[in-house]
């Protein structure tokens, strides 16, 4: 029994070392975190983290950084800029967006939510408000733009990380306004047509938008700081050699910020740019995300011995009870792990672009990016249930959806548990740079209900076949993980790579649509694709190995993944 629950065990030590190895990093030097909530102009409930130095008190306050991250990301995502601002004596507002994390839909209201949160980062005692800076990567520095443009002169200078001012979200920049502006653009920038006007993210230098907020007749100089940082009109230029996601996962990016503070803001504790040790909580919430994979796993295979969920565990193939499994062989198996492999990420974009033009956001599905995974997802099912006939045929296990359904929802919410109880002690959500797994409101989960057994059938359907052609009990069980992980994510890695190898030869990813950001933000999004598939894929083969039925990691699947999504994403619609 006890050697049951030790996958379980060390997911919950992973969880504790992460943690706390991340809590100690966000905390260093006396910082303190607090989860808040407050009411925008419009009486829209705003969420943020706040980190407070131990310097800042209403009788010495200190200057203040309002920090945003971008679109379908939330307040963690900035966390190593928060972070370092703060160890430099900074007050740091991360504030999720409207429609994202815990603050209220829709997105893309009052002004993304930016001049809700300066407001608030004004209302602070602890706060100078004659110093305070504005931070935000992509659709976040629309919202720092916002909030600039909504209170001119509330702030003193600004950050934009790979972001711009102008169309499509923001006021014309010009040589006044917005105050002391650094711009961090990337020289892989994927948006650099929607940011800038420019084919080439290494041209951004040419950009006539840019001459206009430089004051230039010619090329940006980067490195340069044109204007004047007393009189609020000075300006820099900094082009990284990274990409559009890479910004906020940076200690070159960091560090250019740190500087442009350190240039335009009075007061915090100076330190070297190079003194960063922000990473050191990605690698703890990394360990945790993991330790959570394990630990629900972990939990099913404790559960099993219970016997309510007898029924469900694995009968000996001799006994007669269960007939050998049978996968496929040679030639078949070939073309079945092509399949498998290539077709969801070859009707990638063109399902991304039909539910993005179809399935709009409404009250029933409120939510655009998890609207066009499930076009994808719906498209891809039919054609796996069309392939279904030539996998080969295999005796089903009958009489066990009502336990697998249970033992699903028990793994999950101890998952569930873990992540709320890490929440509680660590001020954490379990991540690693884009990805991230995060609680849910009230709301998402109501969302989360709509969108559940659509994406779940999708993976009863896709793993059965998954486990038809490639599942049986006589392979080695690395390379049936491996065998599984990569039917599920080669694909999407090939995808991947050759559209960051053409970025990197020619400056601009493939297969450009009229809408400059339809490709750099659906391949962003396909990034994710490939630890989630992996983490599904060994849920999957774990769970069959234990059972010798598909279905119970498929509604584990189900519930894991949509969870993730809804929880990760924009809402668009009121619901």
């Amino acid at each position: 029994m006890r050697g049951r629950w030790t996958l379980a065990m060390l997911g919950v030590v992973l969880i504790v070392a992460g943690g706390l190895l991340a809590y100690l990093t966000q905390t260093a030097g006396g910082i303190r975190i607090e989860d808040i909530r407050f009411k925008g102009a419009k009486g829209n409930t705003m969420s943020a983290l706040l980190y407070i130095p131990p310097n800042a008190t209403p009788q010495i306050p200190v200057p203040g950084i309002l920090a945003v991250h971008g679109y379908i990301n939330s307040r963690e995502t900035q966390d190593g800029f928060a972070i370092e601002f703060a160890r430099r004596g900074y007050v740091v507002l991360a504030l999720d967006q409207t429609g994202h994390g815990y603050s209220d839909p829709p997105s893309f209201a009052n002004g993304f939510g930016g001049p809700d949160g300066l407001a608030y980062l004004r209302s602070l005692e602890i706060v100078d408000k004659e110093n305070i800076g504005l931070e935000g990567h992509s659709m976040g520095g629309w919202t720092v733009l916002a909030a600039a443009a909504a209170m001119p002169n509330d702030y003193k200078s600004v950050v934009l990380e790979g972001s711009s001012t102008g169309k499509p979200f923001a006021a014309d920049g010009t040589t006044s306004w917005p105050r002391n502006t650094a711009l961090v653009f990337a020289q892989y920038e994927e948006f650099s047509t929607l940011m800038w006007g420019v084919d080439l993210a290494r041209d951004v230098t040419k950009s006539q938008k840019l001459w206009a907020l430089f004051g230039t007749q010619g090329p940006v100089e980067p490195g340069k700081v044109y204007g004047d940082p007393a009189v609020g009109t000075a300006r820099v230029l900094y082009t990284p050699a990274m990409t559009h996601p890479a910004e906020h996962i940076s200690s070159e990016a960091i560090g250019f910020a740190l500087d442009w503070f350190a240039t335009t803001l009075k007061g915090g504790t100076p330190r070297p740019v190079d003194d960063q040790i922000w990473f050191r909580k990605e690698i703890g919430t990394l360990i945790a995300l993991l330790g959570f994979v394990a630990l629900v796993i972990g939990t099913f295979d404790g559960l099993l011995e219970a016997a309510m969920f007898s029924r469900l565990r694995l009968p000996a193939i001799d006994d007669g009870t269960m007939p050998p499994h049978q996968a496929a062989s040679g030639r078949r198996w070939t073309a079945a792990f092509i399949l498998t492999a290539f077709i969801p990420a070859l009707t990638y974009y063109p399902a991304f672009a039909l539910g993005g033009t179809v399935v709009t956001p409404s009250k029933l599905l409120p939510q655009g990016i998890t609207n066009q995974i499930l076009v994808w997802a719906i498209i891809n099912g039919l054609i796996t249930l069309a392939l279904m006939w030539l996998a080969p045929k295999r005796a089903s296990r009958s009489g066990l959806v009502g336990q697998s359904i249970a033992i699903a929802l028990a793994s999950v919410a101890v998952g569930y548990a873990a992540l709320w109880l890490a929440d509680l002690a660590f001020k954490i959500d379990f991540r690693f740079w884009i990805i991230a797994l995060k609680l849910m409101s009230a709301k998402q989960f109501l969302i989360f209900l709509i969108y559940l057994i659509p994406f779940t059938a999708f993976f009863v359907v896709a793993l059965h076949l998954l486990h038809r052609n490639f599942s049986t009990m006589d392979a080695p069980r690395g390379a049936l993980y491996l065998t599984n992980i990569f039917a599920l994510t080669l694909g999407f890695i090939v995808l991947l790579v050759l559209q960051y190898g053409t970025l990197w030869l020619t400056g601009k990813l493939f297969n450009p649509v009229p809408d400059p950001g339809f490709v750099p933000l659906s391949t962003i999004v396909a990034i994710q694709f490939v630890p989630l598939l992996a983490i599904v894929a060994v849920i999957a083969t774990f769970t069959w190995r234990r059972t010798g039925s598909s279905l119970p990691g498929a509604l584990i699947s189900g519930l894991f993944v949509t969870w993730y999504i809804v929880a990760g994403t924009a809402t668009q619609v009121l619901f």
